[in-house]
């Protein structure tokens, strides 16, 4: 479902010190090199996961990268990374990216890592075609390249005899965006994620204004995937860059387990602010989940700590839906930062499915310029730092009955 633009009619709320709702920031020193403190991990408005730290795009000497692959699971550990996946490419332009050969040893590299209950190590492939654009796989015993799939409708005809998930890369950045998001019922399933932070990218209007908001493209179509920050990294320091994106997982347990648990149930966000927290409920349900509402009034609880580097500076929550060519952003809070996280921020914001079928929360900072803007007076050309995966109202349908029946074949 779509929506005409209506971006300039944001409504705008400020929580100022000591007024209730406001945004508490952690007074813990720590900094992301070292595991967070437990309080850190506990979310403030949901409970039985742990917050993990999770990096799942990344490269090596296997295909264009500059790093030793033998070094590259070891430096994200250091980093304080709690889930990490290599990804090189399956076969990037004219060069050659993996093999057999490098296949198994990405496998083998992977596997010895792998602690489990402590650290999850993944392996994973890009697929990359120059004009469609570039599509991560995870959790599959092959992987194709351009030989095998040349093209979406057949990388998606071989995914869907796998058990892998994917995710749409970097979008914008090649021209024809995965054929414009074309919706494919078969693999609504397996695609589990959206990229929103791509190394220091924000991809809010990546493309614009020549493509629409992937975000909007991306859900407007039919996808359901949730939104990752990924660093992208090709040289040798994996991990150790500040302000690259990272993905929160919500997870029950440090496994491949639970992590594939978690991302196909999109319980996760997007964040380029190192070991910043979020979690968020509508009216109960969590970000990923379903809403079984046409429409009414939906009260967001949100957990949100940005870290103690954050103390004393602004910050904005917006609540994204759905537009013709990029999001609405229908609500518009004003935050300004506390001394502790004992509260937790609420807004309540009437939906209606026929303005469109998600709704998604960001993080900005007011201060600072989006490098890659949208259209003039937008809210959204500021400074993105997180965004929730989206929820997805179903029509008044009971939350068993739509997570069974509906198209994206969770």
């Amino acid at each position: 479902m779509t929506a005409p633009q209506r971006h300039h009619r944001v409504r705008r709320r400020s929580l100022l010190a000591g007024a209730g709702g406001l945004l508490m920031l952690s007074a813990d020193p720590t900094r992301g090199r070292a595991a967070a403190a437990g309080s850190r991990r506990a979310s403030r408005v949901s409970h039985g996961t742990t917050l993990a730290y999770a990096d799942l795009h990344n490269h090596t000497l296997l295909s264009d990268g500059m790093g030793e692959p033998e070094l590259a699971f070891a430096s994200m550990r250091t980093a304080g990374i709690d889930v990490a996946a290599l990804t090189d490419h399956a076969t990037d332009d004219a060069l050659t990216g993996l093999t057999s050969h490098k296949w198994h040893k990405l496998g083998k590299l992977a596997d010895g890592a792998y602690r489990p209950g402590e650290y999850t190590t993944l392996r994973g492939f890009e697929w990359s075609h120059s004009h469609l654009g570039h599509i991560n796989i995870w959790f599959t015993d092959e992987f194709a390249d351009l030989n095998r799939a040349g093209d979406t409708a057949e990388l998606y005809k071989w995914l869907a005899g796998t058990s892998g998930i994917g995710s749409f890369n970097h979008p914008g950045r090649q021209r024809e965006q995965f054929g414009d998001f074309a919706y494919d019922a078969r693999i609504a399933g397996h695609m589990v994620a959206l990229e929103m932070f791509n190394n220091g990218d924000d991809y809010l209007f990546g493309g614009w204004p020549t493509h629409a908001s992937p975000l909007v493209a991306c859900l407007n179509a039919g996808w359901r995937t949730g939104l990752t920050g990924v660093s992208d990294e090709h040289g040798g320091d994996w991990g150790h860059d500040d302000d690259k994106g990272r993905t929160g997982l919500w997870i029950t347990e440090n496994t491949r387990d639970g992590v594939l648990a978690a991302m196909r149930a999109r319980r996760f966000f997007a964040s380029r602010v190192d070991r910043l927290r979020l979690d968020a409920t509508a009216d109960g349900v969590r970000m990923g989940g379903r809403l079984p509402i046409a429409q009414g009034d939906v009260t967001f609880r949100v957990d949100l700590d940005p870290g103690p580097q954050w103390a004393g500076r602004p910050l904005c929550l917006q609540v994204l839906r759905p537009g013709r060519d990029v999001p609405e952003v229908v609500e518009l809070l004003h935050l300004e930062a506390g001394p502790d996280t004992r509260q937790v921020v609420k807004v309540t914001v009437p939906l209606d499915i026929s303005d469109g079928d998600w709704v998604v929360l960001r993080v900005s900072d007011p201060t600072l310029d989006n490098p890659a803007p949208g259209p003039e007076g937008h809210p959204g050309n500021d400074f993105g730092l997180a965004y929730s995966s989206p929820w997805w109202l179903t029509g008044g349908s009971s939350p068993a009955k739509s997570s069974s029946s509906h198209r994206s074949g969770r």
